[in-house]
């Protein structure tokens, strides 16, 4: 009898491990659509003011939205992820050319603060999920995660502005890259010495990336001038 029980606890335990890590995925797909199109809308605004035609736009908006992502499976020898799903190519197409033909909307203070704060949404997620991607892998643990999260979530802008010939976002003293490497370290951590609060630690240091990062953007907050180099 007791065994019984116990079989029924584990296998209820089972089972809703399960469709919290099914709704977690699929919590994650659509986050990620939406994230996907933040990207692109401010990887286009970024240029906008350099008289970019159309087909630059789609270009450049493209590599900021799956520039990133790219690059990790390319580094990981695995089929890119777009090449599975082009529902992030159309909608990162389709995001650049509404932005290209409604720039007067998405320049407007609030709106265009509206989107830094998705984008700063989507990179967080996207950093946690290169960083598990290439721990489930193998990948050079424990240090590749932590590299290959940041590359996935900043890779496609630093893209974007070595092609556009702007000072990119390293270079920038923004604190976006700073975040995401911190939330990366701190689930790598998470999934070496806590493996069994992996969906609890990804959900906690995705909002703890997101949460600098919207520090950041509401008080400008920016790289200390103790920890710059000074210009000659």
């Amino acid at each position: 009898m007791a065994n019984s029980i116990f079989r029924m606890v584990v296998q209820v335990g089972t089972q809703a491990k399960c469709i919290r890590l099914f709704a977690m995925e699929e919590i994650s797909f659509w986050i990620g659509i939406i994230a996907t199109m933040a990207f692109a809308v401010t990887g286009v605004l970024a240029i906008a003011d350099r008289g970019v035609d159309l087909f630059g736009v789609l270009v450049l908006g493209l590599i900021t939205a799956i520039g990133g992502g790219t690059i990790r499976d390319i580094i990981l020898e695995v089929p890119t992820f777009w090449s599975d799903n082009q529902i992030y190519v159309w909608l990162a197409l389709g995001a650049s050319v509404l932005t290209f033909f409604a720039e007067s909307f998405f320049t407007q203070p609030q709106i265009y603060r509206w989107m830094l704060y998705i984008d700063g949404f989507g990179a967080a997620l996207f950093a946690i999920q290169g960083a598990d991607k290439a721990w489930n892998m193998n990948f050079g643990l424990p240090v590749a995660p932590v590299i290959l999260g940041v590359i996935t979530a900043i890779g496609g802008g630093l893209l974007r502005d070595v092609l556009a010939g702007r000072k990119t976002l390293i270079m920038s003293h923004e604190l976006y890259a700073i975040p995401v490497t911190l939330g990366c370290v701190a689930y790598v951590l998470v999934l070496n010495f806590l493996p069994q609060y992996v969906v609890e630690g990804s959900v906690i240091c995705m909002l703890g990336i997101f949460g600098l990062r919207a520090a950041a953007i509401y008080w400008d907050l920016r790289v200390p001038k103790m920890f710059i180099t000074k210009t000659r």
